[in-house]
C-alpha cells in the first residue's frame, strides 16, 4: 500500500462537500485582504514589527507584505511592486494552484499532494534566498521599501 490511498478516496457530501476547504480558503483569504485593506498596516502601531527585521535591521523576504496587499486592495499596482515585487509576483503562482486544487476537488479528482519535480521546489527556495540576500545589499535598495 502506498501513503496516498486515501487521496484516492471520493470526498463525502457531493459538490458542496467537496468544495467546502477550497472555499473556505477563499473566505479566509477574503477576510485577511479585506482585514489589511481597512487598517492601514503605513500607520505605526496597528501591526507588529517583523521579529527578523526588529533584531537584525535587515528586511526578510516578506517584509512590506501587509503593505503590499494594502496596496493592490486599493488598486495601487505601482506601489505593490515597490513594496515587494517578491509578493506580488507569487500571487498568480497562488491563484493558479488554488483553481487547480478547487478543479480537482470538484471533479472528485485526488488532489496532488507531491510536487511532480523538486527541483522545482529548490528553484523556488533558491529564488526566495537570493531576493532575501539581493533586497539587503546597497545594489538592491530598490527591492527594499
Amino acid at each position: 500500500m502506498t501513503n496516498d490511498r486515501w487521496s484516492a478516496l471520493p470526498m463525502p457530501g457531493g459538490l458542496v462537500g467537496r468544495l467546502a476547504a477550497p472555499f473556505g480558503v477563499l473566505v479566509l483569504a477574503g477576510a485577511v485582504v479585506s482585514y489589511v485593506a481597512a487598517v492601514d498596516p503605513n500607520e505605526h502601531g496597528n501591526y507588529p514589527t517583523c521579529p527578523f527585521l526588529a533584531l537584525t535591521g535587515y528586511q526578510c523576504p516578506g517584509c512590506g507584505s501587509l503593505r503590499t496587499i494594502h496596496a493592490l486592495a486599493h488598486g495601487q499596482l505601482g506601489q505593490a511592486f515597490g513594496l515587494n515585487v517578491f509578493v506580488v509576483a507569487m500571487l498568480p503562482v497562488l491563484a493558479f494552484f488554488w483553481l487547480r486544487w478547487t478543479i480537482a476537488r470538484a471533479a472528485d479528482r485526488p488532489t496532488r499532494t507531491k510536487p511532480g519535480d523538486p527541483r522545482l521546489i529548490w528553484a523556488l527556495f533558491a529564488l526566495i534566498m537570493v531576493f532575501w540576500l539581493v533586497r539587503n545589499l546597497p545594489f538592491g535598495a530598490f527591492l527594499a521599501a
